[in-house]
């Protein structure tokens, strides 16, 4: 059984390959734009999950004759803001100035959405979905520190204008739940998902974790 990843994000796959899964990636192509438009008025965690789950759905439809054996795993994610709006990528140096400025010295809920459709025989048999809240405490970079940041372009194309991992990990206070989650992908919610649609996490190891 191959383990399908519904996104494009190098954060996620690098987090699943040091967790032992080499998966398979297809980029789904949805537009989310409309996936959001036709939810209405949705609360933050629907919307996350939503989405999640188009990406996961979308990319079952492509590969059920190329991979009829598959988990395919969507997953997407916002920031919930202290002041209450949620925010997906910056997309221009602006808007994620803006963000900063907002987020700098307090703190936002990281939501992640992740959705898995089960294939058998190229036939889709399960679909599982949640979602998980992290809260993210946000350092106070100074002018100087956040311009270089910004210059970086780093900011501009990750969920909330900021990554763990990157750059921005210099300027994260803390993380209060699953860092993982925040990179993009929960592997504790993951490995839930997956038993729900009747498949144990381990027999999709390719190789032990171990040094």
């Amino acid at each position: 059984m191959r383990f399908v990843l519904a996104s494009a994000s190098s954060a996620r796959l690098s987090v699943l390959r040091s967790a032992g899964i080499d998966p398979l990636v297809r980029v789904s192509g949805v537009d989310e734009d409309a996936v959001t438009a036709s939810l209405g008025d949705p609360a933050p965690t629907e919307l996350v999950t939503a989405l999640a789950q188009a990406k996961a759905d979308a990319v079952a439809a492509e590969i059920g004759a190329e991979e009829p054996d598959a988990v395919v795993v969507g997953c997407d994610s916002m920031l919930l803001m202290a002041h209450g709006e949620i925010v997906g990528k910056p997309g221009t140096r602006e808007a994620a100035a803006k963000r900063w400025a907002q987020n700098s010295g307090s703190s936002g809920e990281l939501l992640t959405g992740h959705a898995i459709v089960r294939l058998e025989g190229g036939e889709v048999t399960a679909r599982a979905k949640g979602h998980l809240g992290t809260t993210v405490r946000f350092g106070e970079p100074s002018e100087a520190e956040l311009e270089a940041y910004l210059a970086t372009g780093e900011p501009l194309h990750v969920a909330g204008g900021f990554t763990l991992e990157g750059f921005g990990g210099w300027f994260i206070e803390g993380v209060d739940g699953d860092p993982s989650s925040v990179l993009g992908i929960s592997l504790p919610l993951t490995r839930k998902l997956l038993a729900e649609v009747g498949v144990s996490v381990v027999t999709l190891w390719s190789s032990p974790n171990a040094e």
